[in-house]
């Protein structure tokens, strides 16, 4: 299937696609942190792979990963155009989490 957009317009809709403050999942847990009275930072933390929360003192890295982006086998889907690009894009992001997991681990 062709792309409805022209690669600019494409462009400029996949640079206004945010990273952070996603309503479906992050917001939400967020909100359910703060409900609980759980402490925990957001953000701009010295540790691989952005995570979304750290709780320093338990040593935990929380990653809030979306389906589509981390190619959920449940949740997640393909996109029907350019299949090949994002299997391979989906496949890097999978390898990265594993990379990130593994030097969080190595470093406890």
């Amino acid at each position: 299937m062709a792309d409805v957009f022209s690669k600019k317009k494409r462009s400029q809709v996949m640079a206004a696609i945010r990273s952070k403050g996603n309503k479906a999942t992050e917001l939400k847990l967020i909100s359910v942190r703060r409900a609980h009275g759980i402490k925990g930072w957001r953000r701009h933390q010295p540790l691989p792979g952005k995570p979304d929360c750290v709780f320093w003192r338990e040593r935990v890295a929380l990653f809030v990963d979306g389906c589509f982006w981390h190619g959920c086998p449940r949740h997640g889907r393909s996109p029907n155009s350019n299949q090949n690009y994002w299997r391979e894009k989906l496949a890097r992001n999978r390898a990265r989490v594993l990379r990130v997991c593994r030097k969080l681990r190595k470093n406890r």
